[in-house]
């Protein structure tokens, strides 16, 4: 690796830790502990959302959002609002009916470290959050600009996405799916928020609908190399 190259992985390095430091900041002042019956509620969503993972998806929202000069804290919030939706269909995923996972990011799942109950509702508050941030205006002064984030995180994580994905995923497990299906159902299931996430950073930079196509393209080469790597890896 030339010097040039290793200047450059430095730098990645601290870009992705002063993400993941700025997402783990955002999630702590939104999940205070109330002090009441909802405590271990919040304290599950602490658990799974601060601390360990990637955070590639505020990564991204944050790099594109940098292209067309938006404030580094409306990208965070972004980040952390697709990170929570992130999070809360890895909590699902963990639970006994469908993967039955006893660890997630070295930790254990959120079902084991409290219950299935607990972490169903973890899961749910955390989809529900990521809409709340959303809809602040502390993320965006603009309601037109608010509104287009909602509805771009809405069908990245829904049937249309994410969750279609994973619905592929398990009728994939009763027949085998040819080529074209399976990159349908990665661009899915993991791609969805990724590419989501890169379109959410030019939205908040006012950029048009027409304007992304070549950030859309980017994403969706990016989700696609990212779960290629994931799968070579879980091998």
């Amino acid at each position: 690796m030339s010097p040039t190259d290793m200047a450059d992985r430095v730098d990645l390095d601290k870009a992705i830790q002063t993400v993941a430091d700025g997402i783990d900041a955002q999630f702590d002042q939104l999940l205070q502990l109330p002090g009441d019956a909802r405590d271990p509620l919040y304290a599950a969503m602490r658990h799974a959302a601060i601390g360990g993972g990637k955070r590639l998806r505020p990564l991204l929202v944050c790099a594109t959002a940098e292209l067309f000069n938006v404030d580094r804290e409306a990208a965070l919030r972004v980040g952390a609002a697709i990170e929570a939706i992130h999070v809360y269909s890895l909590i699902h995923d963990d639970l006994p009916c469908m993967d039955d996972d006893d660890l997630r990011r070295g930790k254990p799942t959120v079902h084991r470290a409290f219950d299935e109950a607990t972490a169903v509702l973890a899961g749910d508050s955390l989809h529900a959050l990521a809409f709340e941030i959303l809809a602040n205006s502390g993320t965006h002064a603009d309601p037109f600009i608010r509104a287009e984030l909602m509805a771009a995180l809405a069908k990245a994580s829904g049937p249309e996405g994410m969750a279609g994905g994973q619905m592929m995923d398990l009728e994939a497990e009763k027949s085998e799916f040819d080529l074209p299906t399976v990159t349908r159902l990665q661009a899915l299931k993991t791609g969805a928020l990724i590419a989501a996430s890169v379109e959410m950073g030019a939205i908040l930079g006012h950029v048009a609908h027409e304007g992304r196509i070549h950030l859309r393209g980017y994403a969706r080469d990016v989700g696609l190399a990212f779960q290629i790597v994931d799968d070579i890896m879980d091998v």
